[in-house]
Formats: structure tokens, C-alpha cells, sequence
């Protein structure tokens, strides 16, 4: 199935049914009353969170939706029967924005989340809701409301409690796959990973999902490469993993250069907790690997793991760990924030 994180769609509600001009026909009652009934109310427009779809490519080719027009009231106080609602199934963790594509009108978090978008116009009235004293026989019936009708955007942001962030053939397949059943595709070239993927990690007795999105280079901010597009997939996570080639020439200048990318991109992530890894240290001696981690260490004022993903070494395991303490950590602070 095919990957899409964002699609525009237009929307328009069920037009509410219209009134009935009608008059009591009985035998031997020649003049009979009103008798015409009110229309019945046009069908919502309903976003839904489910669980087992994680792509929005249903909306790719098809993006236009009706909802279904109320009936018409009649005779003998007969009201219109009300239009189906149209329900939209989206993945859990889509926004719904407006057509300017930034403000947002509902966020899906949940599954089995709804929330109406768009509202079926009311069904007008028959002449019988307008008799009086005055007016016994109104010939009066209200036309049926039009229902809403709007462009929005539906942005997919993925939920995870962790996003694995970092350059091009830093090695965040091979990770994803060394710790989780997910299947990545792993080779020696960049930009391996086209479109995010997401895996669960169980390590002791608890459990978490991770996102690797595709690689980062200088200038993503911009729109340079391909990971500026995912960024929005780790505004969601409680913490994120920086992996860095060790291999590189200059390890500690291309952190700093994925640090950038990250503080110039809106939506908060700079500030989220990172946990530093420096990936294929199979590739070199212990020595330089413990050398590295030291200047790393000393520079950023942080502690810095090392691992083999690859060779799936014990340190993986550390590294897992600390993102349950974290995950644990953000949790206890939203609990005391309610």
C-alpha cells in the first residue's frame, strides 16, 4: 500500500429537506387544515480515527464528498426522512485543517475519536408548523437548509512514542530492524527509506513504538532531500533518537548539523529529550570508538551511547531502556499537568 501523509479533500453536508404545503382531503370535510409536513434533515460529515489503516491514500483519487439531501415533507404530516451521515475514516494521529492548510479544526488521537466537519442543513418546515388564529390554512413552507460545504486538509502525523532521526545511511533501518519485527528495506546507499516506518520495541516488561523517518541532510529545513516532508511525524514523540555514523570524518560536526536542521523546523521538536547514538562502531577499533564518545561527552555535556546495529551488541539494549525511562518520565509530568 502506498504511503501518502497529506491530501486535500472538499466536503459538502446534506441539504436539508424542504417543507410541505399540504391540506387535510377527507370526505365530507371540505375545508380540511394544514396537513404538510417538515423536511428531513441533510447527512453530517464525520471524521473517524481507526487503528488499521496508516496511509491516506484513499483520499489521493477521490476527493470529493456529498453527504445525502434530506427528504422533502408531505402530506398527512408525513416529515422527510433525514439524509445518511458520510463517515471519513482517517488514520489515528490525523489533522484536519482548514484550506489554508495551518489551522486546525480537529487533531484524531484516538481510536473510534469522531467529530463532525461538516453539518447537514436542517429540514424546512411545513405550512402546518405555520397555522394560527389568524391563518388557518397558511400556504407557507420553508425550503431546507443548505448544509455546510468546505476544502479542508487532512495531515497524517504518526503516533510513536519515539522518532529515529539522523542523516542517510546512518544506519535507522538496520536499528529499526535489530529491535523490532518491522522490515525494513536496509542497503548501502542513501535515502533507503522513502516513506516513515514504524515498529514496536519490547524490551523487559514494557513495550514502545518507534518511527524511523526517512534520512535528513543540511538544508531539510528548506526542502532540501526528502526527511523536511516526515519532520511532522516526530512532533508526537516523547523523545528522539539521534543516530550518527561514527564511520564519518566528522561525527561530532554532523550532529551539530542535524541539530540545526531540527531547532530551524517548526513544532517543538528541538526541545524534545534526545538520546545521542553513535552507530558502527563494529566498523572501527574500541579504542577510537571510546575516544569519540569521550569528545562527544566532554562537547555536548550529554551521555553518549555506542552500538552496533548491525552486530545487535548489548548496547542497543541501554539505549532502549532509557527511552522507557523517558517515556515513563513524560507520562508522569502530563498526569500531574491534569
Amino acid at each position: 500500500m502506498k504511503f501518502l501523509d497529506r491530501a486535500k479533500i472538499f466536503l459538502k453536508a446534506g441539504d436539508g429537506g424542504d417543507g410541505c404545503v399540504s391540506f387535510r382531503r377527507e370526505k365530507f370535510i371540505e375545508f380540511g387544515g394544514p396537513d404538510g409536513g417538515d423536511g428531513g434533515k441533510g447527512g453530517d460529515i464525520i471524521v473517524q480515527g481507526v487503528k488499521d489503516v496508516n496511509t491516506l491514500i484513499d483520499y489521493r483519487y477521490n476527493q470529493h464528498f456529498r453527504a445525502k439531501r434530506g427528504e422533502n415533507g408531505r402530506g398527512n404530516n408525513q416529515y422527510g426522512a433525514g439524509g445518511y451521515d458520510l463517515i471519513l475514516k482517517v488514520p489515528v494521529g490525523t489533522e484536519v485543517l482548514f484550506d489554508d492548510g495551518k489551522t486546525v479544526i480537529v487533531d484524531i488521537v484516538e481510536e473510534g475519536q469522531t467529530f463532525v466537519i461538516a453539518k447537514g442543513g436542517e429540514g424546512g418546515r411545513g405550512n402546518n408548523k405555520f397555522k394560527s388564529s389568524v391563518n388557518q390554512t397558511p400556504r407557507r413552507a420553508d425550503k431546507g437548509e443548505i448544509g455546510e460545504e468546505l476544502w479542508v486538509w487532512l495531515q497524517l502525523k504518526l503516533i510513536a512514542d519515539v522518532g529515529l532521526v539522523g542523516f542517510p545511511n546512518a544506519g535507522k533501518s538496520t536499528f529499526l530492524s535489530a529491535t523490532t519485527r518491522a522490515t525494513a528495506k536496509i542497503a548501502d546507499y542513501p535515502f533507503t527509506t522513502l516513506v516513515p516506518q514504524l515498529g514496536v520495541v519490547k524490551i523487559d516488561s514494557d513495550e514502545f513504538v518507534i518511527a524511523d523517518i526517512p534520512g535528513l541532510i543540511e538544508g531539510a529545513h528548506k526542502g532540501k532531500g526528502l526527511g523536511d516532508k516526515f519532520l511532522a511525524h516526530v512532533e508526537r514523540c516523547s523523545s528522539l533518537i539521534h543516530l550518527i555514523d561514527i564511520t564519518q570524518e566528522n561525527p561530532l560536526e554532523a550532529y551539530k548539523i542535524l541539530r540545526n536542521e531540527l531547532e530551524k523546523y517548526t513544532g517543538g521538536i528541538e526541545n524534545k529529550p534526545e538520546i545521542i547514538v553513535l552507530n558502527k562502531v563494529d566498523a572501527i577499533t574500541a579504542k577510537e570508538a571510546r575516544q569519540i564518545r569521550k569528545i562527544f561527552e566532554k562537547v555536548l555535556g550529554k551521555q553518549v551511547y555506542i552500538i552496533s546495529a548491525f552486530k545487535k551488541d548489548r548496547n542497543m539494549e541501554e539505549v532502549l531502556r532509557k527511552v522507557i525511562e523517558i517515556k515513563k518520565s513524560e507520562y508522569k509530568k502530563d498526569e500531574e499537568l491534569r
